[in-house]
């Protein structure tokens, strides 16, 4: 894990966790345009399959969910629709994840959503000590326990990465 750094301003995400008594460490990075988990992997030198990304995507209701996957894989939409018991899933355009979620695309973090949508997390994240994931803006992640996302954001296990 990379060494912490100094404090971030608030975020809605940083204040759930403070709210519900989680520690985590502060991580900032020079967000980069389409740099996606590689580049925030390889500014802080912790490995790609420890950052996890959080993507807001809809069911063929329109019904928005989130997914929360390893930065190194990417959401078997046919996989997931069959462990939620949905007919497809398929990620939502940017206008509607930052909408539903009150988080700019690039900064989305599962924690403290605008609106309240269920979280599902690739199962083998769980089996990682720490992890890294947003804290609310771009070029900022937290690392927390990978048992948070369970245990107090009643994120659900499911097999889908590709």
């Amino acid at each position: 894990m990379a060494k912490k750094t100094a404090h971030v301003s608030e975020t809605p995400a940083t204040q759930w966790l403070r709210r519900h008594g989680v520690a985590y460490s502060e991580h900032v990075y020079d967000y980069v345009e389409h740099g996606g988990t590689s580049e925030s992997a390889r500014q802080l030198g912790v490995s790609e399959h420890a950052v996890v990304k959080t993507l807001v995507m809809q069911n063929e209701k329109g019904d928005r969910l989130v997914v929360l996957m390893h930065g190194d894989k990417q959401v078997s939409t046919k996989k997931l629709a069959r462990a939620i018991r949905t007919k497809s899933v398929e990620p939502c355009s940017t206008d509607a994840a930052e909408r539903a979620s009150g988080y700019q695309v690039g900064g989305t973090s599962p924690f403290a959503t605008r609106k309240a949508m269920p979280v599902y997390v690739e199962s083998t994240i769980l089996e990682l000590d720490t992890i890294c994931i947003n804290g609310g803006r771009r070029g900022y992640l937290v690392g927390i326990a990978p048992g948070v996302l369970t245990e107090l954001l009643g994120a659900k296990p499911v097999a889908c990465a590709l």
